[in-house]
């Protein structure tokens, strides 16, 4: 695979991350909050379900992509983005893991539902993770704009 095939793959899986976070940010976990407890834990379930495929194996795939593009991408693509994309993506994954996929994960047992705290405090602080993953996708379209140029 060539160094500019591999970032253009990576630009795409960050802009597919950029929509999905998006959706999440402004619809997915706003829309959670007009269900009823006895549906909530129904959406949850589906949610749970389509999470690997549509979010988590993308996210997965641009991670890895990102840090490989740190070592073997394009000589005209800036270093300073790439390694700043990089960033971007593992605070994403450790933020994640330390706050957003725990909080989801005892959203999914809370009984309160679309009142949950747990989802009170994910709608306060999501945007976090969401100018994260969208600065990683502005500055993968930066580096293929200046490998195209």
């Amino acid at each position: 695979m060539t160094q500019e095939s591999l970032l253009l793959i990576v630009a795409a899986l960050g802009w597919y991350n950029v929509g999905t976070i998006w959706a999440h940010e402004l619809d997915i976990f706003r829309s959670w909050r007009l269900l009823t407890p006895d549906l909530f834990p129904v959406v949850q379930a589906a949610h749970w379900r389509k999470l690997p495929f549509w979010v988590l194996f993308p996210v997965a795939l641009a991670l890895a992509g990102s840090l490989f593009l740190v070592w073997y991408h394009p000589a005209r693509a800036p270093q300073w983005a790439l390694n700043v994309n990089a960033l971007c993506q593992i605070a994403s994954a450790l933020l994640t893991g330390l706050f957003w996929a725990r909080w989801q994960a005892a959203l999914s047992r809370d009984r309160l539902g679309p009142r949950s705290p747990y989802l009170s405090r994910i709608l306060k602080t999501h945007w976090i993770r969401t100018g994260l993953i969208t600065l990683g996708g502005v500055l993968l379209m930066l580096a293929v704009k200046e490998t195209l140029a």
